[in-house]
């Protein structure tokens, strides 16, 4: 069976044999005149043929089966026992040379008269501990800021003789008594 010819293409007589009757048979094959014989999945698909696709394949299902294997060998408990004994095997290994390396840089430090790291962290600490005592503190004159205001009784705008309580920050010029509060009575320090 001769196939139509496809756009671009022509039919080619590539070779004469023999049928099995003794007839001579034809052999036609797709030719591009300006490429040579057109690769026989092109006749199925439109898209040319990539010689590399099967190696991508082999790689492909070579890279899922060796991920496999080894997220089962890393999530193993022998595989968590190895890699801690190495892990502890080389912290005791670097350990003289740490500490040698931190006493230098200690010295170092001491000598242009900047801080160590554990002096910054205990600065740290302290300043932590200062602000919770300062919070605390806060909530506490919160606290009785609202039970004066809660204890205190309205005011009331008939009765002339009471009078309001001081506000805070005026200076009171008279003592409770009603003196005139004494200069000399305070420590100076």
């Amino acid at each position: 069976m001769l196939k139509e010819p496809v756009r671009g293409y022509r039919p080619r007589i590539s070779d004469q044999r023999s049928g099995a009757d003794g007839c001579p048979v034809q052999v036609y094959a797709l030719c591009d005149v300006r490429v040579g014989v057109l690769p026989m999945a092109a006749e199925k698909e439109d898209r040319p043929v990539d010689p590399f696709d099967a190696f991508r394949g082999m790689r492909d299902s070579y890279l899922d089966a060796v991920s496999k294997v080894m997220i089962n060998a890393v999530n193993s408990e022998e595989y968590a026992q190895a890699t801690g004994a190495m892990l502890n095997s080389s912290l005791m290994a670097s350990a003289p040379f740490r500490e040698a390396f931190d006493k230098a840089m200690a010295a170092a430090l001491q000598k242009s008269s900047m801080p160590s790291r554990q002096e910054v962290a205990a600065l740290a600490g302290r300043f932590t501990n200062i602000e919770i005592r300062l919070d605390d503190m806060e909530a506490k004159l919160d606290r009785i800021v609202e039970l004066c205001s809660v204890a205190r009784p309205a005011p009331a705008s008939a009765n002339p003789e009471t009078s309001p309580a001081p506000k805070a920050g005026v200076k009171r010029t008279t003592s409770v008594k009603g003196n005139p509060p004494r200069k000399g009575n305070r420590k100076r320090g």
